[in-house]
């Protein structure tokens, strides 16, 4: 699986981004797709991901601020990032992981660069 993120960029403190991540087979497929992030300095940290049931999971950190979903007709996962924090800066992974035969495999994206200023 390929995934292909975007939507990256620069943002004010209390403003939104999104973010999208096109992946190279059907999501449906998947069994659960997310956005994990690292900031400089720090490990790589887990922000939300979505269920091929649909469930969703977020970090506490990003919770009531962070919306994960898909569209499994587009390939596409999406995070919508509203009330951003400086804290939120950092590379924004996209990750697709399912199971394919009897193995757990994880597949990441590029990385795209957010960074909130004040």
């Amino acid at each position: 699986v390929q995934l292909q993120a975007s939507g990256g960029g620069l943002a004010q403190v209390g403003g939104s981004l999104r973010l999208s991540c096109v992946a190279s087979r059907s999501v449906f497929s998947i069994n659960k797709m997310g956005w994990y992030r690292q900031a400089p300095g720090k490990q790589r940290e887990f922000v939300a991901r979505v269920g091929s049931n649909g469930s969703t999971n977020y970090a506490d950190s990003v919770k009531g601020r962070f919306t994960v979903s898909r569209d499994n007709a587009k390939n596409t996962v999406y995070l919508q990032m509203n009330s951003l924090k400086p804290e939120d800066t950092a590379v924004y992974y996209c990750h697709a992981g399912l199971i394919e035969g009897s193995v757990w495999l994880d597949y990441w994206g590029q990385g795209t660069q957010v960074t909130v200023s004040s």
